[in-house]
């Protein structure tokens, strides 16, 4: 099992930034790939980035060039730094990790953490 704990959320003016953290406990044995989703009501969760054991990372075409996905030294922390937030970045964000075995994988979420941008 694995557990993941957000931090850092809250409420900024747009163009301004913020930093998420997300520290993960438990057994990383197998861990490939560590990222943000977001999600606001009604809508799916979506990705934001993701970042593979390897330092591989990806990011939603909406955020490219804003935000930035990286992991700690001990590889059991992933942050996000957002910088010219806009109100259309609002929603809560979940930290998520990833475990691949030789016959599934499984997914892991932490509870979120809100972002609100906003004036």
């Amino acid at each position: 099992q694995v557990q993941l704990v957000e931090s850092g959320g809250g409420l900024v003016q747009p163009e301004g930034s913020l930093r998420l953290s997300c520290a993960a406990s438990g057994s990383m044995f197998s861990i490939y790939a560590m990222g943000w989703y977001r999600q606001v009501p009604g809508k799916q969760r979506e990705l934001v980035a993701t970042i593979t054991s390897g330092g591989r990372t990806n990011y939603a075409d909406s955020v490219k060039g804003r935000f930035t996905i990286s992991r700690g030294n001990a590889k059991n922390t992933v942050y996000l730094q957002m910088n010219s937030l806009k109100a259309e970045d609002t929603a809560v964000y979940y930290c998520n990790a990833v475990r691949a075995t030789m016959t599934a994988t499984y997914d892991y979420w932490g509870p979120g953490t809100q972002v609100t941008v906003s004036s």
